[in-house]
Order: structure tokens, then sequence, then C-alpha cells
């Protein structure tokens, strides 16, 4: 089984991440930010991974840290999950619609974080949330879980944008890892990731 666990304590946050990549169903998120907390299950449910998260911030100051940190955890815990990434797709991508939103994301889980954001929330805040935390939760992401990510965004509504990425990236992060042709082989001409 792929899994990977990770967890952080500071002086502002206390983060525990469990990541099942080969047993979907099993999400528990508890952040202390209610839309955080439902883009997270919306992205391991439509990735097809288990997750379990738990978090607590200093929420009295704002979500920044809490938010920051989860993606810091997250990306480790898959990066463990991944493994030498030995019959992993590695590349993927997936387009994902929501009313008059579309959010594009292409992965390469290769080792190398990166991270190209391109789309703007209209209003200062998405679900409670200051708009420009959610590129920085994908940046902490993507440079501690060593994927590299373009995600593409546009809309009108400011939720069916943030909501369209989430599931995208979660159904290409599942492309991705998925085990395809031979159990042994490392998806990379260097023979490691």
């Amino acid at each position: 089984m792929r899994n990977g666990k990770q967890e952080r304590e500071t002086r502002e946050t206390c983060i525990r991440v469990a990541v099942h990549l080969d047993e979907a169903g099993d999400v528990e998120v508890s952040t202390g930010i209610a839309f955080f907390d439902h883009m997270l299950q919306a992205m391991a449910r439509h990735g097809r991974f288990g997750l379990n998260c738990q978090a607590r911030g200093d929420l009295d100051v704002d979500t920044h840290h809490t938010i920051e940190d989860v993606g810091i955890v997250l990306g480790q815990a898959l990066r463990k999950a991944f493994g030498q990434g030995r019959g992993m797709t590695r590349f993927s991508h997936s387009i994902v619609p929501m009313d008059e939103a579309l959010a594009t994301v292409a992965l390469d889980c290769g080792g190398r974080g990166y991270l190209v954001f391109e789309g703007a929330f209209a209003h200062p805040k998405v679900g409670g949330i200051e708009r420009e935390i959610f590129e920085h939760f994908f940046y902490s992401l993507c440079i501690h879980g060593g994927i590299t990510a373009h995600i593409l965004f546009h809309g009108k509504n400011d939720h069916h944008q943030c909501e369209a990425v989430f599931k995208a990236f979660g159904i290409a992060l599942e492309k991705a890892t998925r085990i395809s042709g031979d159990r042994n082989e490392i998806p990379s001409t260097k023979g490691t990731l």
C-alpha cells in the first residue's frame, strides 16, 4: 500500500496528515476552516485517495498559517506515499467544469516542485478565506510534494472556480499516481525521481 503520514507542530499550528493513495473513500478533514475542509474533501473524493487531515492553528490571527502548513504537510505526506514512484504514471491532466467555471490542472509527480497558477478571484475572500492563500496552499503542497503543477482557471463565481480547481487537482493526482505498466519501473530516464 502506498501510504504517507506526516506531522508538523509549531507555535502557530499543529498538523497531522495521512494519505492513502490506494484506498478511495476514507476522507476525514478537520482544520477549523469550513470552506477549506470542503475543498480538501472534494480534492480527495474526486481524486479517489484516502485522506485524514487534522489541524489546529492560530485562527484568531487569520487562516494563513493553518492553510499554508496543511499544504506543507500534505505535500510531505504525498511525497512519502509516492515512494520511489515505481509503476506510477507520473504525468497527467484534468479539466473540470463547474457551471460557468472551468479549471485545468496538469501535473508531473516527478520529484521537482513548481507551480504555475493562472486565474483570478473577483472578491477579496472566497468562503471566508483570503483569496491569495489558495495559490500559496498549492505552492506549499507542490514544493514539499515534489509536484510540478500548472493550474489554470476562469469563471464568474469564485466558489465554483475554487472548487473546480481542487477537484481538477485531485483527479489529475489520481491519474498521475495510478499504477500502470511495469510495477517495478521508475518513470524517469534518469532511473530515479
